[in-house]
């Protein structure tokens, strides 16, 4: 019998993307503030459907929003991290990076009793550094590269990536990698954002997008006895009223195709028991 895994992921990153931007004046702000607004539907959507999900967090959100990241622990999701602010890793120094890791995963554990165990690098852009901090901290799985879709896989450290070149791989680590895609994250679909340098135009027709997130589901039911697929959902975009019908209409038609629900914690062990790491 087939074994199909779907994690359900919220990024709540609230205002500190815009932040991270530069994007500081009263209605970038505001469009942040929204995520607040928008946890409460979203949990009650998951109840609805008994889906426990992985809410990657921000340290910026979780002081900003103490109450809706307490509910999201409450009800029993995973709390991921999500930096300490939204500055993509290869923008930081090695030292604010481990910075940011311990600050925020300090806070994590207040909330939930233990650090995170699974990592996300806001704007999915990591560090020459992330690897080797990831380690050292104790993170079982990361949650920010692309380089399968249906099946985790472990992360390598060390590449020597040249243009003239043919890439060297790193050694083979123990970190178990989640993959993720553009194509199964709400935000480029959906947001506009307009800044001097460039616009992302989003906006999309949410039924449209819903038939993708909904045929790439049933690619792995058709071609894999056992895979993970990763949805990756933001509250101040998938909270809006037309789109939390689609994400309804994702979670009940993937419940009706026999999708088994994980935490992305849950599915990386269920993948770390299949396929025990060999150094």
């Amino acid at each position: 019998m087939a074994t199909l895994i779907v994690t359900i992921g919220f990024d709540f990153d609230a205002m500190s993307g815009f932040i991270a931007r530069g994007m500081t004046s009263p209605t970038p702000i505001s469009r942040g503030e929204f995520g607040a607004v928008a946890v409460p539907r979203i949990l009650e959507l998951l109840a609805k459907y008994r889906v426990t999900a992985s809410w990657f967090i921000p340290g910026h959100t979780l002081e900003t929003y103490p109450s809706p990241s307490r509910s999201i622990a409450d009800a029993g999701h995973e709390i991921g991290h999500h930096g300490w602010t939204h500055v993509p890793p290869n923008d930081l120094t090695r030292e604010k990076e481990e910075e940011g890791l311990v600050r925020a995963n300090e806070l994590i554990r207040r909330l939930t009793g233990r650090p995170a165990r699974g990592y996300r690098s806001p704007s999915w852009d990591l560090s020459p550094h992330s690897v080797e901090l990831m380690l050292k901290h104790g993170f079982l799985y990361d949650s920010s590269m692309m380089g399968n879709d249906y099946l985790p896989y472990r992360v390598r450290q060390g590449d020597v990536i040249e243009l003239e070149r043919p890439a060297a791989f790193g050694r083979t680590t123990q970190l178990i990698e989640m993959p993720v895609s553009w194509t199964l994250d709400d935000y480029p679909h959906f947001e506009f954002v307009r800044t001097k340098q460039w616009i992302l135009s989003g906006l999309m027709n949410a039924n449209l997008v819903l038939e993708n997130w909904i045929n790439d589901f049933l690619y792995m039911k058709e071609h894999f006895e056992w895979g993970v697929l990763n949805y990756t959902f933001h509250p101040y975009v998938i909270g809006r009223g037309h789109r939390m019908l689609v994400l309804e209409k994702l979670l009940r038609t993937l419940s009706e195709h026999g999708a088994q629900f994980m935490t992305m914690e849950q599915a990386a062990r269920a993948y770390d028991s299949k396929f025990p790491f060999t150094d």
